[in-house]
């Protein structure tokens, strides 16, 4: 068989994509499920830790810099291992979801503070003198006037940082999640044809495609007018 027919047959064999196509169903919600986990823990670290670097506390702030540079650096894939293979010589063993999880929230917090922190250093000064000026603390200040414009400027690099995290989420095929990919995967090895990973590939369509023009959308209704 050669040509269009045994591509076919390779990629989009019938019987095999019949077969299979439940386990990538159920990678897909278990995608969805831990991508959900980490946007909603990756970016309320990452809020939580670049309010209190607007502390202005100097030793706060160079834990806070060094951690944050820390996970910045180290590739996710790394860290998924470091964590899945590392943690339980130290008492601590996390499954193969957890340890996803826990390594992909650690690289978004990461880039979150630092996106969020720019947003609160480009809010003008006089906002803070502002507050101060109205009798407001530092919390009441940092709350009600410098976060609703920091959070503004930060929605659109924030938005693609997530999305580009989230497609990390692949990465846990590695210590055997069964996601899109690892179900894929598993589909391939046992039919012996990769019709499997063409169903991956338009799962991850189906998942992240939407996602891609909706944070578009948060781009444009986001950015500040010109």
């Amino acid at each position: 068989m050669t040509g269009w027919d045994g591509f076919v047959f390779s990629f989009f064999n019938a019987r095999v994509a019949a077969d299979y196509a439940p386990k990538i169903v159920e990678g897909l919600l278990l995608t969805i499920w831990l991508a959900l986990l980490v946007v909603l823990s990756g970016l309320a670290l990452g809020l939580v830790l670049a309010v209190v670097r607007a502390a202005g506390i100097r030793v706060l702030n160079w834990a806070i810099i060094f951690t944050v540079d820390v996970f910045r650096a180290l590739p996710p894939l790394v860290l998924i291992v470091l964590i899945y293979f590392g943690l339980p010589a130290a008492g601590l063993d996390l499954s193969g979801f957890g340890a996803t999880w826990l390594a992909l929230t650690l690289v978004l917090m990461a880039f979150a503070e630092e996106i969020f922190w720019a947003g609160i250093c480009a809010v003008p000064r006089g906002q803070w003198e502002a507050g101060r000026a109205l009798g407001l603390r530092f919390l009441p200040t940092l709350r009600r006037i410098v976060l609703p414009q920091a959070i503004r400027i930060a929605v659109p690099p924030l938005t693609n940082r997530t999305i580009a995290i989230t497609k990390g989420t692949a990465l846990g095929s590695v210590v055997a999640v069964s996601e899109i990919l690892g179900a894929a995967q598993s589909g391939m090895s046992f039919s012996g044809n990769p019709t499997p990973l063409t169903l991956g590939a338009i799962a991850y369509l189906i998942l992240f495609l939407p996602v891609v023009i909706a944070g578009r959308w948060v781009e444009t209704r986001f950015r500040w007018k010109r």
